[in-house]
């Protein structure tokens, strides 16, 4: 049995979701169409609800699924095609943000892995940053790897692609929000900041850091403090975890 709808570019306009976490929150995101479910006979009454939502509704064994959508730990059991969500421009943005009192945005520079900006999703999505920015040039689609890492975060925040990372964050600054950089050989550690109300912080790629364009665009430089094993050459943090220390320690500061 052929995967209908197995190449990206056939499926124009359409989202490709694997996994429980995920499908739920894209089936109760009422912006989506939803075109495909097919899900395994131990997910159906999990999913039978959405039936209704749905333009075909397929129930398989797992030995269907795994041939037709690959292993069972990637998939889960549920397979779901929907439209994409549409994503605001960087000028919509500001023009809703213009009044916010308090506000975190991430902007990810150069940061091209799909795992990880899923994961930074995640986080985004339990603490309260509902946008992340990214440039076009070197930035991914949203892909089925990172919906799946996000676990239903997508569905909740922004993942806007700019033409310029330097132009998006001059737009921001003349809406007050204060740029914090993350840059591991600076000396000012993050847990002694005290945050101004609106804020963006930039991450760089791990193995290349921020650009020296984008640190002079900065208003502040700071590090995340850690124990270096040097022993086992464990110098850094992954991007994504770095990202959820950062942004609890903006939460915890002016949300709580």
């Amino acid at each position: 049995m052929k995967k209908k709808f197995k190449k990206t570019k056939k499926n124009k306009g359409f989202s490709e979701i694997y996994g429980i976490h995920s499908s739920l929150a894209a089936l109760n995101n009422s912006s989506r169409k939803n075109q495909k479910l097919v899900v395994s006979s131990q997910n159906e009454q999990k999913f039978r609800q959405f039936r209704q939502r749905v333009s075909e509704f397929i129930i398989m064994n797992n030995k269907q699924m795994n041939k037709i959508y690959g292993n069972e730990k990637n998939h889960q059991g549920v397979y779901l095609l929907t439209s994409k969500i549409i994503q605001p421009s960087i000028e919509e943005l500001i023009n809703r943000k213009k009044k916010s009192k308090f506000d975190i945005i991430v902007i990810l520079d150069q940061v091209t892995d799909p795992q990880n900006i899923g994961s930074i999703v995640r986080s985004c999505s339990l603490l309260n940053c509902d946008t992340i920015i990214v440039s076009k040039k070197n930035s991914p689609e949203i892909t089925p790897s990172m919906v799946k890492a996000a676990s239903g975060g997508i569905e909740k925040v922004n993942y806007i692609k700019v033409n310029n990372i330097k132009d998006a964050i001059t737009k921001l600054k003349k809406i007050d929000y204060f740029i914090i950089g993350f840059d591991e050989k600076n000396n000012q550690e993050i847990n002694k900041i005290k945050f101004p109300k609106k804020v963006i912080f930039i991450f760089g790629a791990e193995n290349k850091g921020l650009k020296n364009s984008t640190k002079q665009q900065c208003n502040l430089l700071t590090k995340i403090p850690i124990i270096k094993d040097l022993k086992y050459n464990i110098e850094s943090l992954n991007v994504s975890n770095a990202c959820s220390i950062a942004l609890y320690e903006f939460y915890k500061k002016i949300y709580r």
